[in-house]
């Protein structure tokens, strides 16, 4: 292309108004942005739930300070009512898997690094990539919006087990609505996602050349397309059972408040259980397989060496894809499935660790012999590996019947979920934006407040979720809007309510530095370089922030992905974009 042909290409992508620019927009880096934005928004306000819930359980019965008066519904004089808590219970999950982690792992990071991993203009259907990200904001408003309705948000738990769900109030109905948006959403971005990382490699970028962030994003995609269907379907069966008299789940004979329920019954609540937990198992690997992807990049990067057993990584990968599909029912051990086949579930479930082992036993050795950088990017990332190890093994106990029926719905289970999922896969996300926001947007966020930012979240973190492990192992029940008062056997651990409490104000306290420093690094000059961090894959190619069509040259993979301290190189990191140098002729 000549030079005047280019600034014309350039001039008429410049052409488009704001609406199309931000808010239709078919760009992937916009949408990825879009989507990080608004999954960040979701997982503040989730937190803010989160927030009240604590307040209740450390204090029962006792009025919620300053926002007492701004709930006059759930908290009449202040004082939560047990109905409202259930409400912030349901939604808080919902909001912070639904709305916040999956959009930001996946549709924002995937979103973004991934077309520019793999040396792609963008993704291979826009148009279906910009009605994702409507569909996913429509569910989540919808979701939002049921907090307004007359009876208030959904109150039977973000798994919304009928039959309870099925004769909640109105808030249950809008959030089947809001799911069947939010699920239609992460369909039409999986498609997008397998098509683009199969179709639109770039030259010499073979399968096993991909950068093992793109390979966690395929394999999320794979889950996201086969898991998600039975969900949607099982939905529209519950909202039929609301709205159109029909009984998929409910079964005769129930009788509420005294008085027999008038439904034609036959249906059966295990089968919610079932299409639900189907779902919802491989959704935990849709959390935590971005987050590997992340923490790879990022621990390769900061130790300037490649990544410890790349392949076998890889193939971890897909066997974890593969056998979330058959571990869902170690959720349903207390349903009287028979011994059969709670064996056959328990033996699944130690499999599933076995992969998940591999890998962060191949990131942690990826470390020794490295020359470590302590960047903020890298701190987040070493936080996670112990975090997630944690994680798993306290979910060993769970998937072994034994134990389990001591410790399923206690606060154990909500201790071991979050090891997984907050100081686990939202650490990454953080190492994430610290990684990639001099991509994002040109400039580099403080190291300083990124450092302030990690320390007091890392102690923070473990006193919120390790104390929750004691309480459960003592028996204490999840879900119970008086923080387990009722229960004599709770005596021993109820103190342990006002540590969690007080820690989870602290965490928000510990946010506000990366809130200051992500805006606030908005208003620095665009100063970071093509390749800030000294890089070798792909996306660094491209311009800092990336321009119409992502390179302003054809790139093409010539090595590997983490070609780092390659012995006889002149610098210590060698990119995947750059052809091989002819070696020099002896005089």
């Amino acid at each position: 292309m000549a030079e005047s042909e280019h600034h014309d290409h350039d001039h008429h992508h410049e052409e488009l108004g704001f609406w199309r620019k931000y808010v239709f927009s078919t760009d992937h880096k916009v949408i990825g942005i879009q989507y990080a934005v608004t999954g960040m928004l979701f997982l503040f306000f989730g937190f803010c739930l989160m927030m009240l819930m604590r307040w209740q359980l450390a204090f029962p019965g006792e009025p919620v300070p300053l926002l007492g008066k701004l709930f006059p519904r759930g908290l009449p004089g202040g004082v939560m009512l047990p109905e409202f808590y259930n409400e912030l219970g349901a939604m808080h999950g919902t909001i912070m898997v639904f709305m916040g982690i999956v959009p930001l792992a996946v549709g924002g990071f995937g979103n973004f690094v991934l077309p520019l991993q793999i040396g792609a203009p963008d993704m291979a259907f826009p148009r279906l990539n910009m009605m994702s990200y409507q569909s996913f904001l429509i569910g989540g408003l919808i979701m939002f919006g049921s907090f307004f309705l007359p009876e208030g948000a959904a109150q039977s738990g973000w798994t919304s087990y009928p039959p309870l769900a099925d004769i909640a109030p109105s808030g249950q109905t809008a959030w089947l609505i809001g799911m069947v948006f939010l699920i239609t959403s992460s369909l039409l971005g999986a498609i997008n996602f397998l098509v683009t990382t199969i179709q639109l490699r770039a030259d010499g970028l073979s399968f096993f050349r991909l950068p093992f962030f793109c390979w966690a994003q395929f394999v999320t995609s794979f889950l996201l397309l086969l898991a998600f269907p039975p969900l949607e379907a099982a939905a529209f069966m519950q909202l039929m059972d609301r709205v159109a008299g029909t009984s998929f789940f409910l079964p005769s004979g129930l009788v509420v408040s005294g008085q027999a329920l008038e439904v034609s019954g036959g249906g059966s609540p295990i089968l919610w259980q079932h299409l639900f937990w189907f779902l919802a198992h491989p959704e935990v690997y849709v959390l935590i397989l971005p987050a590997f992807g992340i923490v790879a990049e990022i621990i390769a990067n900061n130790t300037r060496k490649p990544l410890w057993g790349y392949k076998s990584m890889v193939y971890s990968l897909i066997v974890l894809g593969f056998l979330s599909f058959v571990v869902w029912a170690h959720h349903m051990f207390l349903t009287g499935m028979g011994t059969t086949m709670s064996a056959f579930f328990q033996t699944t479930t130690m499999m599933i660790s076995i992969p998940s082992v591999i890998i962060l036993t191949a990131l942690i050795l990826s470390l020794w012999g490295g020359s470590i950088r302590f960047t903020t990017p890298m701190l987040f990332a070493l936080g996670f590996l112990p975090m997630f190890g944690i994680g798993g093994l306290t979910g060993l106990p769970l998937g072994l019947t034994a134990p389990d029926i001591h410790l399923h719905d206690t606060y154990y289970v909500i201790g071991h979920f979050h090891y997984v999922v907050a100081p686990g896969t939202i650490f990454a996300l953080f190492a994430g934006i610290y990684y990639w926001y001099p991509k994002v947007t040109g400039r580099h966020m403080s190291e300083f407040w990124g450092k302030v930012h990690f320390w007091p979240s890392f102690v923070l973190m473990n006193l919120i979720f390790f104390p929750m492990l004691i309480q459960g192992m003592a028996g204490m029940s999840r879900r119970m809007y008086d923080g387990g008062a009722t229960y004599a056997h709770n005596e021993g651990v109820l103190y342990l309510n006002k540590v969690i409490s007080f820690a989870a104000w602290g965490l928000a306290l510990a946010q506000i530095p990366f809130i200051l420093n992500l805006f606030l690094s908005l208003r620095k000059p665009k100063t970071a370089s093509a390749n800030p961090w000294r890089a070798t894959t792909i996306e660094w190619a491209a311009p800092s922030p990336p321009g119409h069509g992502n390179f302003t040259r054809p790139v093409a993979a010539y090595r590997g992905p983490y070609e780092y301290s390659v012995p006889g190189e002149s610098e210590d990191f060698t990119p995947q974009f750059e052809p091989a140098k002819a070696p020099v002729a002896a005089h």
